[in-house]
C-alpha cells in the first residue's frame, strides 16, 4: 500500500528525473565544454540528490502511522513562503542589500524573534558579507542598490 511518504517520494522522484533531463538543455559556451564546473553542474547534482533521496524514501521500511503534523504552525509557514515569493520579485528592482536585509528581518519577525539588536546583528552583517564575498572574491556581479539610487552617485 502507498503511504503518504511513498507518494511524496514518487512525486519527488518524478520531479527529480524531469529536472535532471531538463539540465541537458542548459546551453554551454564552447570553452565550458571541458570545464569541471559549468552551468549544468549544480542542477545535475541537485537532480541526482533528489533521485537518491526519493529512492531512499521509497525503499525504507514503512511505518504504520502517518506523519505527525498536528503541532505545525501552518500560518507561519505560509507567511514565510509568501515572504520568499515577495523577495524573489523585489530583489532585482530593490537591489540585493536592501531586499535581502528586509527579507531576513521579515523572516526573523515572522518566526517570533523580537530582539532588534539580535535581528539587525544577524541580518545586516550577513547580507553585506555575502555580497562582498560574491562580488569581490568570486567576481559575480550582484546589483547592490535599487534602481532609483544608482544614478545618485553620478550627479
Amino acid at each position: 500500500m502507498l503511504s503518504r511518504d511513498r507518494i511524496g517520494a514518487l512525486l519527488l522522484l518524478a520531479f527529480s528525473l524531469a529536472y535532471g533531463a531538463l539540465t541537458y538543455q542548459i546551453p554551454l559556451l564552447p570553452f565550458q565544454a571541458q570545464a569541471a564546473f559549468t552551468a549544468q553542474t549544480m542542477p545535475e547534482a541537485l537532480a541526482a540528490l533528489g533521485v537518491l533521496l526519493s529512492l531512499i524514501l521509497l525503499l525504507k521500511p514503512g511505518r504504520d502511522a502517518g506523519p505527525e503534523v498536528a503541532g505545525f504552525n501552518w500560518g507561519q509557514a505560509a507567511l514565510v513562503c509568501a515572504l520568499m515569493v515577495a523577495y524573489g520579485f523585489a530583489v532585482r528592482p530593490g537591489g540585493f542589500l536592501i531586499s535581502t536585509s528586509l527579507f531576513l528581518i521579515g523572516g526573523f519577525l515572522i518566526l517570533g524573534e523580537r530582539r532588534w539588536p539580535l535581528i539587525l546583528g544577524a541580518s545586516l552583517p550577513v547580507v553585506v558579507f555575502f555580497w562582498v564575498l560574491m562580488t569581490q572574491a568570486l567576481g559575480v556581479f550582484i546589483e547592490p542598490w535599487p534602481e532609483f539610487l544608482r544614478g545618485l552617485g553620478d550627479a
